[in-house]
């Protein structure tokens, strides 16, 4: 219904597309230099349906790979969110953008995204700010006492949602998981009906992220800003009680990341306004939780089809459990075992990455591969350029956990959560709530898919078209 839905709307945003170019359509100066080859597809929209398209229908490999093999393996010209766009490939393709953060090139967001949280076109200045602040609370030291109460949350989840069921719909729990577990994390907000009150309008919000800007009723662009802005103003009713109890010492200044956003101070001594915090920590629970929900998804989904991948995970995972008291939480060292597991969601991330890529803009003329990049282009590197590329990763559609021993794959072709100054600072927290995930889940359960070969869609993440409806195995507990 959703995609019927979309391909209506993307119809009638076709013709009125069409009809725009032809009154107000005026044809920009030309540009020194050849540009790289490709085609810009409808005016005004150029090939942004498509784009969208190939994820809808379960194949977003399909409209990079394609054009890779038509026009050029290195970088291929397109129109894409209303703007010009040179796609770069490969694995010099991600060196060359992740290298050139702040010289050639830098951080860019579709107009959707901006108008979604509004305080994201702060000065190049404060973003590298807030960048500095985020390590600090995402990086490995910091978050090591965030492992039991992962272990703890985790152990309630799958008691409440999980057992004592015959079926169940994997992606309606790993989503209701990772938001769980981002709201503690993020906000020390754990009460599970307020937990519910605040994720109903994320959905919304993630389909409006990457969807065409055209903000009129109905669409998915003005969903996502009206679910922003209801989630916004939850937010700042959470911050100001904060203020609160900081002023009061009912809350610790370090017990999650809103106290220390509210403590931040630039060099100035000026701290980040309300808006600013709640539209921060509104990205971290979009990025906290439905990329981390999309990954464990699949992991059920691959595990469900490879046993001796499961059997791999189980023996692993059953080890760190026989090491424990019974009661005894999850800390980092456990975590810090869980290598063969890692190394299977990692496979995970190749296969089925929840970030397909990202943009970049040209702060400067450039030449790249022979080919003119205008200052102002955008430019967006896809992951899919690599992680399905034989040249990389031979036998690509094989999933192979083996391809992570030792060293790895080859700098710049593994890239899930991005690279360079700009990479995801949360890959070490999504690290750990996936590797908790996959702890409980292997000791207490078997399962098979209920849709055997159910359609996979990308809107914007990858996952099971109907959810990944399960049938559930219990396992009996080993003394």
């Amino acid at each position: 219904m959703d995609i019927l839905y979309a391909t209506t709307v993307s119809l009638f945003v076709v013709v009125i597309s069409f009809s725009l170019h032809l009154v107000f359509y005026k044809s920009k100066s030309a540009v020194k230099g050849k540009l790289p080859p490709g085609k810009k597809g409808w005016p005004i929209i150029g090939e942004s349906l498509e784009f969208l398209a190939t994820g809808w229908n379960g194949h977003p490999e399909k409209f990079v790979l394609d054009r890779m093999a038509k026009f050029s393996p290195q970088v291929f010209r397109t129109s894409l969110m209303l703007e010009d766009v040179a796609v770069f490939c490969g694995c010099a393709g991600n060196k060359f953008l992740f290298s050139n953060e702040n010289k050639l090139v830098k951080s860019w967001w579709p107009s959707s995204v901006n108008k979604i949280f509004p305080s994201n076109q702060i000065s190049k200045t404060e973003d590298l700010k807030m960048r500095k602040l985020l390590p600090n609370f995402f990086k490995p030291e910091a978050l090591q006492r965030y492992v039991p109460v992962m272990d703890l949350v985790t152990q309630k989840h799958f008691k409440t949602g999980w057992e004592g069921k015959e079926q169940i719909v994997t992606y309606e729990l790993t989503k209701n998981l990772t938001f769980w577990l981002a709201c503690k994390i993020f906000l020390s907000v754990d009460e599970p009906e307020r937990v519910r009150y605040l994720s109903s309008p994320f959905e919304s919000i993630s389909r409006g992220i990457l969807s065409i800007p055209i903000d009129l009723p109905g669409t998915p662009f003005r969903k996502g800003i009206n679910a922003a802005n209801f989630i916004r103003k939850e937010i700042i009713s959470i911050i100001k009680q904060r203020k609160i109890d900081l002023a009061e010492e009912k809350a610790s200044p370090t017990q999650d990341i809103l106290s220390y956003m509210l403590l931040f101070t630039n060099e100035d001594g000026v701290k980040m306004t309300e808006t600013n915090i709640a539209d921060k920590i509104l990205g971290l629970l979009i990025g906290g939780h439905e990329t981390a929900s999309s990954v464990c998804v699949f992991v059920v989904k691959f595990l469900a089809e490879l046993p001796e991948v499961y059997e791999g995970v189980y023996k692993e995972q059953m080890e760190i459990a026989k090491s424990k008291g019974s009661e005894e939480l999850l800390n980092w060292n456990d975590i810090s075992k869980m290598k063969y597991s890692w190394n299977v969601a990692c496979e995970v991330l190749r296969l089925a990455p929840p970030l397909q890529g990202n943009f970049r803009e040209a702060i400067t003329d450039f030449v790249y591969n022979g080919y003119s990049i205008p200052k102002g282009w955008k430019l967006y590197w896809s992951s899919i350029s690599t992680h399905k590329n034989p040249e990389y990763f031979p036998e690509p559609q094989k999933f192979d956990p083996s391809r992570f021993d030792g060293e790895g794959p080859a700098p710049y072709t593994f890239v899930p959560f991005g690279g360079g100054p700009r990479m995801c600072p949360g890959k070490e927290y999504a690290r750990l709530e996936i590797l908790v995930f996959m702890h409980h889940l292997v000791r207490k359960f078997k399962w098979e898919k209920l849709i055997p070969d159910e359609q996979i869609v990308v809107n914007p993440w990858p996952i099971p078209a109907m959810g990944l409806p399960i049938r559930l195995y219990p396992l009996k507990a080993e003394s």
